[in-house]
């Protein structure tokens, strides 16, 4: 069974843990970037749903999903090959978002509101 890890920090959005059971995705939720990355790091999961959250105050990243991108790049090629992960984020920090992918790309996006139609078709992508 696949995993998924679904990060809400803030919400603000359904709870779509339904959904991801629906497509046979076993799911372990964080509300904790730090935790999160720390469970990145012990038990990669096959999916990862996050929140873009701008931190304007970061001097040297856009938001902490910066970290856990990082996380994920650095797990070694041979203990998962590639891990997908779904950015949500608010269209007024989309220019925020775009330096982030400048500097990482390596993610999908879904600007709210979120459509369960639309983030199903993005995960069986």
């Amino acid at each position: 069974m696949q995993q998924l890890l679904a990060i809400v920090e803030q919400g603000g959005y359904p709870n779509f843990t339904l959904l991801y059971t629906k497509l046979g995705y076993k799911v372990t939720m964080s509300h904790s970037m730090r935790k999160a990355m720390a469970i990145v790091r012990k038990q990669p999961p096959d999916v990862i749903v996050a929140e873009f959250n701008y931190q304007s105050d970061f001097r040297d990243r856009t938001s902490s999903l910066e970290s856990l991108l990082a996380t994920v790049e650095r797990i070694p090629k041979n203990t998962k090959s590639f891990i997908k992960v779904v950015v949500f984020y608010e269209k007024e920090y989309v220019q925020q978002l775009e330096k982030l992918q400048a500097v990482c790309s390596n993610f999908k996006t879904m600007a709210y509101p979120i459509e369960p139609n639309n983030l199903e078709k993005m995960l069986l992508d």
